[in-house]
């Protein structure tokens, strides 16, 4: 059974990703022996992803009852021989998890309304799951997506193996160990008296705003890595940063650190080739947006984004 004991009370800690209560047995899964016990128990279950889908038992037209299909191990086999399968940690009954990626090709087929395969986008953005399904899943999707794109060597070039149940791939030529990569992204409200700083990438989708971000560079520090982004995007200067929250991101495997920061002045000198826009909006405006009437149609993101909780902090003054 999954419980609730990685639940956690400040509910801006909670963000889609960010509630996997699963013990990741670190000082017992080095034992390949370990493993390979648990693989084999009765108790033992995987989720199987079809490429980026995992699969969700959605229990009929009624939504509210969707869950992760975990299956018996015996089953992945059975789809895809070459299947790659990592051990995720062990439940509170101390029941190990596993998630598996199976050639999309073989995928079973299953009932309509029985097992669908569902983006985890989708299931984040239409609150199919619990936080805490939610959360196991972007643990399975970043793993199992580091394990297809980092199948070599880094020192030697020569082919790597997993290890230690997936939580790391060694070289069988150099005996180098390597790690799942996880990527630190800044993201920021700045902020100035009751106006906030949001832009729009042309990606987006119509009218909407958000909290400016990016990746954090080799000798930078986070606060240094938060100033730089939003000046040259901006054109803004900071000369405060304070840590706010963080959400894992499974998109590849980035972890979105945010803040709120406060701008030394309120001005504007746009990097056209990062951002197609960026504003100045009032905490009224920032509310509008929130409740879906902004004059404009100007929308911020959805939940399930770290950014639309920073938005909120701010306007709501939190």
């Amino acid at each position: 059974m999954i419980g609730s004991s990685g639940a956690m009370s400040d509910p801006f800690s909670r963000h889609s990703f960010s509630g996997n209560p699963l013990d990741r047995a670190d000082n017992l899964r080095d034992d390949d022996r370990w493993i390979a016990r648990q693989r084999r128990a009765a108790g033992a279950r995987v989720v199987v992803f079809s490429g980026e889908r995992p699969a969700i038992r959605v229990g009929g037209a009624n939504a509210a009852s969707a869950t992760i299909d975990w299956r018996p191990l015996d089953d992945v086999s059975a789809m895809d021989g070459d299947a790659r399968v990592v051990f995720l940690g062990l439940d509170d009954d101390g029941e190990a998890r596993f998630a598996a990626e199976i050639n999309a090709q073989k995928a079973p087929s299953a009932p309509t309304g029985d097992v669908k395969n569902i983006d985890l986008r989708s299931l984040a953005i239409q609150d199919l799951l619990t936080p805490t399904e939610l959360g196991m899943l972007g643990h399975a999707r970043s793993l199992l997506n580091w394990h297809g794109s980092h199948r070599f060597c880094a020192n030697c070039g020569a082919e790597t193996v997993s290890s230690a149940g997936g939580s790391k791939r060694r070289c069988g030529r150099c005996g180098h160990d390597h790690f799942p990569r996880v990527d630190p992204v800044m993201i920021m409200i700045a902020a100035h008296e009751d106006h906030c700083l949001l832009g729009r990438q042309a990606q987006f989708e119509p009218g909407v705003y958000s909290a400016l971000a990016g990746f954090v560079e080799p000798g930078e520090s986070l606060e240094e890595a938060a100033r730089r982004e939003v000046l040259e995007e901006a054109g803004v200067v900071l000369d405060d940063v304070r840590y706010h929250s963080s959400q894992p991101w499974p998109f590849p495997s980035s972890l979105m650190i945010g803040c709120m920061c406060h701008a030394a002045e309120r001005t504007l000198a746009i990097d056209r080739n990062e951002l197609e826009d960026a504003r100045w909006f009032s905490r009224d405006e920032v509310r509008s947006m929130l409740a879906g009437n902004h004059p404009e149609g100007l929308r911020t993101p959805t939940r399930m984004a770290i950014a639309y909780h920073l938005v909120r902090a701010f306007a709501e003054d939190l």
